[in-house]
């Protein structure tokens, strides 16, 4: 069952890395007139859902909470909030990467965190340590940091031109 778990935990990492690296071929995958920054979004959305899953199912809830909780994840889901606020769905979810244009922002948080929608991922897994077992939240943060390692490599000759 571990080893099921952990592959669930991973299994978002993969897909971005994939969509991360061959974005034509995302593009092409989603078809014409389709949204892939939606698309994405989707799937991305339908992962999470089964990793949250997964996680309560070796979850041991009490109440209440730490007192470190409180401030680590709602910093951290505002974190979150703020970035989608500011870029939102495209800019979230690779659009850069299909060729759409989005207007990156120097406003809070940007310019202060580097990666402030994983670093809010990761306040919010750390807020959830008194109930999750370790190895499950370390996993998924290596994830996340696995995916800031990709994403700081961007290279503009591979962004993909959108099917019209």
């Amino acid at each position: 069952m571990g080893i099921v778990l952990a592959i669930v935990v991973l299994s978002q990492f993969p897909f971005y890395y994939y969509v991360w690296n061959w974005p034509q071929s995302w593009v092409d995958l989603c078809g014409k007139g389709r949204d892939p920054s939606k698309i994405m979004a989707y799937v991305g959305h339908l992962l999470k859902i089964i990793q949250f899953i997964s996680l309560f199912s070796v979850s041991s809830f009490h109440w209440p909470p730490p007192l470190y909780f409180w401030p680590l994840f709602a910093f951290g889901q505002f974190l979150n909030f703020r970035v989608y606020q500011l870029l939102g769905e495209a800019g979230t979810y690779y659009g850069v990467r299909f060729g759409k244009t989005i207007p990156w922002v120097t406003e809070f948080p940007f310019g202060v965190i580097s990666d402030p929608q994983y670093i809010g991922s990761i306040m919010s897994l750390l807020a959830c340590l008194p109930w999750v077992p370790f190895q499950y939240i370390l996993l998924w943060i290596l994830g996340y940091v696995f995916m800031i390692r990709v994403e700081s490599k961007e290279d503009a000759s591979t962004r993909a031109k959108p099917l019209n």
